[in-house]
């Protein structure tokens, strides 16, 4: 295929790069004609550092090179050219003119593809002579390491060209989402589970951002925690994203921005570009605070309150470690610290409901428990002594050294109550956001949880991170929450709640409505006339 990239900066040159390594021939057009010069050298040294790396062959590596073709005219004719991507800034305006000027040169048959990563396809499309040959096809950077790329229709896009481009797309060896042509499309919307939550911790003092990060690390297992990607990203670059989904959503509860964003922005506080963020970057590097010391008495007795899964596990993981377990028949002790699985609510509340003493008594995460990090939560009542001499018994099985533990210690984290604690408010909302995008039919489930892990590296999809935990376990924890903080952002989605009634697993998307004649199939662009392809959103 021969393909006309017209924008020659970061991504251009990445999806260059990527269409040149799969064996198609590059046509590379800027308004700068010394971008396009530069733009062909760089991808040439990334294609010759590959074979270097044994990542391509020498003779690859050179066929793709001579596959890079710089244009002195972004806009000459080309009847060969069966694709067009664009690459330049998000500007509506800017990117329609270019467009314009594309169909005027190029053959009727030729698709015009925007990189677009925010601005509605639809409204890029309307410009246009022809809006149907117009389609999203979103990279991620770096092009050619991220292996995912979200394909969306327009609301007048032909139906044949999604399924061409998922083709075209799949046959490089990346994975295709198609996805509706909704604000942040699929990965961009889906990634607001995590960084919303994660803000909302923050606002309510339940740690700091380095200590989310530690359980969003260590507890769920992500790459890297939300503080730590906002300030990578850019907090002004996330909070321009958060917004304008919300927005886009028109103000969706569930997705609600933090109030804490705007005035770090204005103060410069963007990140490691800045050198100042949600940490301190020194030469590029994040300044981690380290982890206070273990001080308590790994021998104070433990009694866990409860019955149940959870509150079996924990005495059981107690007993293997070798702590001193009050025996749960008998009354605890006046010394004993009591230990509360909690699950979707506060500590506070299993305290009241069960009469425990609040100055004796701490909460623990059990989706912690079989991890690397045990996470601790205390009240406003719980005496100090207590939260060190819990933390030391649940630090004192013996370990590997861990990158924010101690020696000989399981690493363990001390939050303020919240309903659900740390770990469990993220992943809820990883997976009510995750479901809300599956049930609104913007992305199928399995296309979901292909670009969310692709795109975002989170350790499985949402959708199946939930059939994991269990549904019916996540409906109670969405319940949990709902009920303990009143707040609509955590009421349970449709999705689980229907899949749970119906003992199904969250990835199963049910039947097609079109096929049962619940609804009619997309009409063709630009009549009204009714067509049996579907286009894929």
């Amino acid at each position: 295929m021969r393909i006309r990239i017209v924008g020659a900066g970061v991504m251009g040159r990445g999806i260059a790069q990527w269409a040149a390594s799969a064996g198609h021939t590059v046509e590379l057009g800027d308004a700068r004609q010394e971008a396009v010069g530069d733009a062909i050298g760089f991808v040439r040294r990334m294609l010759d550092r590959s074979a270097a790396k044994g990542r391509l062959t020498h003779e690859a590596a050179r066929a793709a090179s001579e596959r890079l073709l710089p244009l002195d005219d972004a806009f000459a004719p080309g009847d060969g050219v069966e694709l067009v991507i664009e690459a330049v800034r998000e500007d509506l305006a800017t990117k329609t003119d270019l467009f314009r000027r594309l169909e005027d040169v190029l053959p009727a048959r030729t698709i015009l593809a925007t990189n677009t990563s925010s601005l509605p396809v639809t409204r890029v499309a309307a410009g246009l002579a022809d809006p149907s040959r117009l389609v999203g096809l979103h990279f991620f950077n770096p092009v050619p390491l991220m292996r995912i790329v979200e394909v969306v229709p327009g609301v007048l896009t032909r139906p044949d060209i999604p399924p061409a481009l998922v083709e075209l797309v799949e046959a490089t060896g990346h994975s295709a989402a198609v996805v509706a042509d909704t604000p942040g499309f699929l990965v961009n919307h889906a990634g607001r589970g995590l960084v919303t939550e994660a803000l909302a911790l923050l606002e309510e003092s339940v740690s700091d951002p380095a200590g989310i990060d530690r359980i969003a690390r260590d507890v769920l297992g992500l790459r890297m925690g939300p503080f730590e990607l906002m300030d990578l990203t850019g907090l002004d670059v996330t909070d321009t994203v958060i917004d304008s989904v919300w927005r886009g959503f028109r103000h969706s509860d569930r997705l609600r921005p933090s109030y804490l964003t705007p005035n770090r922005v204005a103060a410069g506080l963007h990140g490691r570009k800045t050198g100042r963020g949600f940490y301190d970057h020194v030469d590029g590097a994040q300044a981690t605070p380290p982890e206070p010391p273990i001080t308590g008495d790994p021998g104070r007795p433990v009694r866990v309150a409860g019955h149940g899964p959870d509150a079996d596990a924990l005495r059981r993981t107690l007993r293997e470690d070798g702590a001193t377990l009050e025996d749960d028949g008998a009354d605890p002790s006046g010394r004993a610290v009591v230990l509360v699985p909690t699950w979707g609510t506060t500590l506070a509340e299993q305290i009241a409901s069960a009469g425990l003493p609040a100055s004796r008594t701490v909460g623990v995460d059990p989706l912690a428990m079989p991890t690397g990090r045990r996470v601790l939560a205390f009240t406003p009542a719980t005496d100090p002594a207590a939260v060190h001499d819990a933390r030391a018994v649940l630090a004192r099985a013996a370990a590997p050294a861990h990158r924010d533990g101690t020696d000989g210690h399981r690493a363990v984290s001390v939050v303020r109550d919240t309903a659900g604690s740390v770990a469990q408010r993220l992943l809820a909302s990883i997976v009510s956001v995750a479901a809300s995008i599956a049930e609104r039919s913007i992305a199928t489930p399995a296309a979901v949880d292909t670009a969310v892990t692709a795109g975002l590296g989170y350790p499985t999809g949402p959708l199946a991170w939930g059939d994991r935990i269990g549904a019916a376990r996540m409906l109670a924890l969405q319940a949990g929450l709902h009920r303990s903080t009143g707040d609509p952002r955590y009421r349970p989605t449709r999705w689980v709640t229907e899949r749970v009634h119906l003992g199904l697993p969250l990835t199963e998307p049910g039947p097609d409505p079109v096929a049962l004649g619940a609804t009619s199939p997309p009409p063709r662009s630009g009549t009204a006339e009714p067509t049996h392809e579907g286009d894929g959103a």
